[in-house]
């Protein structure tokens, strides 16, 4: 790569800019794939890796918590040593997680894997964010950021299926493989079309303070919404233990965790914040978020990733464990949320043109909490297949809608010499989301699962005290994945089976209906987006024409 810095403008676009959004769109997916590919195969790591359920939830959540600490390090390296750069590195570390995955035997393993695949798809993402806005002006930087969005919103969804497939028809293993072919295509792909770009403004520095900070705050908090149903919220229900070494105190380990969760990421505002003043190097600006539609579109990204990833975690635990829809099943019944996103994509922008970039978000939350709400109300020990699919067909609408946009409208009054940042702190917020969702909605799951399974128990005649704190312990530390085969348990029955499946009926109808409250607040956070003009066909065009992204060189 050459230093020699070139300015494009909208007279002189890249001619491989397609080509590259083509690339760009790949690893975009296989990111957001393996975020949502293990949601389908979970029940089959359970049982070959035996799983705790605590593990299980960390399988997810310790990919998507890695990935939100580190995305605005990373951005940050993005912006000053080139993003192409990036999404090279980042494509190699997150294939040779995926093959680490693929060989695991245990579950810490596997644990493992997940944690380097979320440090190469934390530079991933913010790469991918930072070249669309580089490479692309005015109407088509519109539609790059559609293709962007509805790439997210299709990817989860697809995700189930191709895991469902692989673990099906071939091993669980190949949910992992698949990521190697995937990931020569996009390094030759890189190297071939897609530009470096930089942020010329930014400025050379290390902060090691808001580095640590940030990553301690958010793994803390999250650490303790996955452990406190196992170890307790408040006092040990099931002191931790690491080799030799037990928990001394009565007081659990979750409440510390919240309280350094808290103090580091105040500490983290009161940093950065010092230090901007100072006219020091940060990893955050903070005054991005003066600008209103980053600030409350932020706010919307989190609580819609937190109830999107958390019902995509219940329902193939409800579906395996209740239906006993296969693997395979479960990611087809899932492609239909899939076919909704990629059908509605198409004409995203023309609704766009119509009712505003914050009236096509608006809309497609409002048809995520109506799909939601219908899916929980449908949940139930004999539900009808079909019925399932149209709601998430309904909801791909809604994902296909609102997802597509928020990118665009988050972004669309930060300065291009912040773009960079200012995807970075998207990026994240959206990751923290799925993590959170995981955690809380994981949390809501299990402890409801646990509750229901405990009282349905008590009505099966024959099974005494101990029994039933066995089965209750079976079917929570495994998520429910357990209950096909509580029938040939030794001093099991069938009606002991029935009594799991209706308390996962009850835990995953609860979960979800959770979900709906979640993303009706995300609806309700898109009060504060300022309202994004309606522009006609002609306006566009001109437009494109004074659009110019000067702080965002390319260096061919």
């Amino acid at each position: 790569m050459s230093d020699t810095q070139t300015h494009p403008t909208a007279t002189e676009p890249n001619p491989k800019r397609w080509l590259a959004m083509a690339i760009v769109s790949l690893a975009v997916s296989i990111i957001i794939m393996d975020a949502t590919i293990v949601n389908v195969i979970l029940p089959v790591l359970i049982q070959d890796l035996s799983l705790s359920v605590s593990e299980a939830e960390w399988v997810n959540s310790i990919y998507a918590l890695v990935f939100a600490a580190l995305l605005i390090t990373v951005g940050r390296m993005g912006d000053l040593f080139g993003r192409r750069r990036l999404l090279l590195v980042g494509t190699v570390i997150f294939v040779g997680a995926s093959v680490l995955a693929a060989a695991s035997e245990t579950g810490t393993m596997l644990l493992a894997a997940r944690l380097l695949q979320g440090v190469g798809g934390a530079m991933i993402l913010p790469s991918t964010l930072s070249t669309v806005n580089a490479m692309f002006t005015g109407r088509e930087r519109g539609i790059a950021f559609a293709i962007w969005g509805s790439t997210i919103g299709g990817m989860a969804a697809v995700g189930p299926l191709l895991g469902g497939w692989l673990a099906t028809d071939f091993s669980w293993h190949w949910a992992f493989l698949i990521n190697v072919p995937i990931g020569i295509i996009i390094v030759v792909g890189t190297i071939l079309w897609v530009p470096e770009t930089r942020d010329p403004h930014a400025t050379r520095g290390v902060d090691a303070a808001g580095i640590a900070l940030s990553i301690v705050g958010l793994a803390a908090i999250v650490f303790g919404l996955i452990e406190g149903q196992r170890y307790g919220w408040w006092l040990v229900a099931s002191a931790p233990v690491i080799g030799d070494w037990t928990w001394p105190f009565a007081l659990s380990p979750v409440p510390i965790a919240f309280a350094i969760g808290v103090v580091a990421l105040v500490g983290f505002v009161l940093v950065e914040t010092a230090k901007a003043r100072a006219g020091r190097f940060v990893l955050l600006d903070l005054g991005l978020f003066r600008i209103r539609s980053l600030r409350y579109g932020s706010i919307a990204a989190l609580i819609v990733a937190l109830g999107e990833f958390g019902m995509l975690f219940a329902l193939p635990l409800y579906v395996q464990s209740v239906l006993g829809f296969t693997a395979l099943n479960t990611g087809l019944l899932v492609l239909a949320l899939a076919i909704g996103t990629f059908l509605i994509s198409g004409g995203t922008a023309q609704i766009g043109r119509r009712i505003g970039g914050r009236g096509v978000v608006r809309l497609g939350l409002l048809l995520e909490v109506i799909a939601v709400a219908g899916l929980a109300l449908s949940i139930s020990a004999t539900a009808n297949a079909w019925a399932l699919a149209a709601w998430l067909f309904l909801y791909g609408i809604g994902v296909g809608l609102a997802t597509a946009q928020l990118t665009n409208v988050i972004l669309v009054d930060v300065p291009v010499a912040q773009s960079g940042q200012a995807s970075g702190v998207q990026s994240t917020v959206r990751q923290l989301g799925a993590a959170l969702g995981i955690a809380i909605l994981g949390t809501v799951l299990v402890t409801t699962l646990a509750a229901a399974t405990a009282a349905n128990l008590e009505n099966v005649e024959g099974l005494d005290a101990a029994a039933q704190e066995q089965v209750v312990s079976v079917v929570t530390g495994s998520a429910g994945a357990a209950i096909p085969e509580l029938a040939s348990m030794p001093g099991s029955s069938a009606a002991v089976q029935t009594a799991a499946s209706d308390a996962m009926v009850t835990a995953a109808r609860i979960t979800t209906f959770s979900a709906a409250g979640v993303l009706a607040l995300g609806l309700l956070a898109t009060v504060g987006l300022p309202a994004t003009p309606v522009r006609r066909p002609e306006e566009a065009g001109a437009e494109a024409e004074a659009d110019e992204p000067e702080a965002q060189p390319v260096a061919e």
